[in-house]
């Protein structure tokens, strides 16, 4: 029986990890070994930053709420407060696109926020 080599195995395998660091800077994209290292780490970045994606958003979505409140004389917690209490279902990243495309929907909200309170 033949002897089974590795050599197209292991060169796709190699392959395939500088296809994943292409455009890095010096020998990260050419040799096998700095690359296995910098495309594993670039892998760890990516699943860090996805999660603080979701964080960032909330926090720019909360940040424009609180301004559009300030504006209507309210404070960011009683607003959110007051919605819950009058049983309004808009979520922050809504609530944000309101507050910047559409003031007096914004305005009519905060009104209806002071009501519940």
């Amino acid at each position: 029986m033949a002897r089974v080599k590795g050599a197209m195995m292991t060169r796709k395998r190699r392959n395939k990890i500088l296809k994943l660091a292409k455009g890095y800077w010096g020998s990260k994209s050419k040799h096998f070994k700095m690359a296995k290292q910098a495309a594993m780490k670039s892998g760890q970045y990516a699943f860090i930053g996805r999660r603080q994606k979701k964080r960032e958003f909330r926090q720019l979505w909360i940040a424009r709420i609180s301004a559009a409140c300030k504006a209507n004389g309210m404070n960011y917690s009683q607003f959110m407060n007051g919605l819950k209490k009058s049983g309004s279902t808009l979520n922050r990243k809504m609530l944000s696109e309101i507050a910047i495309h559409d003031a007096a929907a914004f305005t009519a909200l905060v009104e209806q926020a002071k009501k519940a309170l």
